[in-house]
């Protein structure tokens, strides 16, 4: 691969060279590779094709997971962070100690190691958010919680440049990666001032079906806002807005 330089950029194919664009810069690669048929029957390419397999599986669970979470996404996300979290579903499908390889998947994996992955590597919730909080996953009732104490903002809140004010956003999801199909809430505050007044205890409960047989996932963020002559405006489009997982109850 090699970085293409000069005032003209070039993209499509000329040759054996393909010229193509990435968030990386403009890019050229030899052509190359092994003919598809053969990967999908030769025996010597077994393991690549369980890789495979277990590659698109990750893809298709990280997308029912996004899916589940779109309406807090829209905000809260940087432009790696789906290919970010189909890697962590692959080590999530590797650690299926039961299926055999090519048939491993998220149900009999660890979907626990989801746990602390943040969905917007520009703006970390670890980084952001330092009031103590309290992630509650209840199977029996359904109850997907998260409890703030009273805190501070200004000193528990490190904030972008620029911020008047800020909201705590939440949301609980229930996933049935085989069927592809969710059950998802949410909650957020009013938007508060980011400033040195205590706030009241905060306390969101996300509501998804009781006695689940599917794994359940806590997600909880900030929103970053500016006050302009009376007017809410996202910071920056909510490009420093920080989500994560911070809880995740597998099988």
């Amino acid at each position: 691969m090699a970085r293409q330089r000069g005032i003209i950029k070039l993209k499509g194919t000329i040759g054996d060279i393909t010229f193509y664009k990435t968030q990386d810069g403009h890019l050229a690669r030899e052509k190359g590779g092994i003919d598809a048929s053969r990967i999908a029957s030769d025996p010597a390419f077994q393991r690549t094709r369980e890789n495979g397999s277990e590659f698109g599986r990750a893809g298709k669970a990280g997308k029912v997971l996004r899916t589940a979470l779109r309406g807090l996404l829209l905000n809260s996300a940087d432009g790696r962070m789906v290919s970010r979290l189909t890697q962590q579903m692959v080590k999530v499908i590797q650690a299926d100690t039961t299926s055999v390889r090519g048939l491993r998947n998220v149900i009999d994996g660890e979907a626990e190691l989801l746990t602390g992955f943040e969905f917007n590597i520009r703006g970390k919730l670890g980084t952001s958010l330092f009031a103590p909080f309290v992630a509650t996953i209840d199977r029996v009732t359904g109850e997907i919680k998260i409890d703030l104490a009273s805190f501070i903002p200004s000193n528990m809140i490190a904030a972008p440049t620029g911020t008047t004010h800020y909201k705590i956003i939440s949301a609980g999801a229930e996933i049935d990666f085989e069927a592809e199909s969710f059950m998802e809430a949410h909650s957020e505050t009013a938007i508060l001032p980011w400033d040195v007044t205590p706030t009241a205890a905060i306390s969101q409960t996300n509501m998804v079906t009781p006695n689940s047989v599917h794994p359940l996932f806590l997600t909880l963020g900030i929103e970053f806002y500016q006050q302009v002559n009376g007017q809410m405006y996202p910071l920056k489009n909510g490009a420093y807005n920080p989500l994560a997982l911070v809880s995740v109850s597998g099988l």
